[in-house]
């Protein structure tokens, strides 16, 4: 049992440190070396979000129907060209914008990316909408922001 528990171990490491994202034991594993993307944890975009930012949910449309921080609009990974074009305007008159998803989840990262390569910031909210839940804070369900 040890044996494959040793093995088993080893080779999540060997994968970890092959996968082109290092070999990451502490911080986050969906920002890479050198990167400079802001995180913030669920307080802090409560704070945000009561000072008036606006919050973009990088999870599939239908899980964004499901549940969503009130006000989030959806700017979803998979589709992001097409939700980019729709919500350009606001994105680019605002300041204060916070992408999330899920726990573990890196689609908030790569919207993130994708917006910074567009010159647009937006911080990430660290382990997104169950960071949020676990918080106590409230959620929206249906087509409505």
């Amino acid at each position: 049992m040890a044996v494959i528990l040793g093995a088993g171990v080893g080779l999540g490491f060997a994968w970890n440190a092959w996968s082109g994202r290092g070999l990451t034991l502490a911080g986050n594993a969906f920002i890479r070396p050198g990167e400079i993307l802001e995180e913030i944890d669920a307080r802090e975009a409560k704070r945000r979000l009561d000072r008036g930012a606006i919050f973009f949910d990088a999870r599939p449309l239908d899980f964004y129907r499901m549940s969503r921080i009130p006000g989030a609009q959806s700017l979803p990974e998979t589709g992001f060209e097409a939700a980019f074009a729709r919500l350009e305007p606001v994105l680019k008159s605002r300041f204060d914008l916070v992408v999330y998803c899920t726990a573990m989840c890196e689609a908030s990262h790569q919207v993130a990316r994708r917006l910074r390569d567009k010159g647009i910031h937006a911080a990430i909210l660290i382990d997104g909408l169950p960071a949020w839940t676990d918080a106590g804070y409230p959620v929206r369900e249906g087509k409505e922001p």
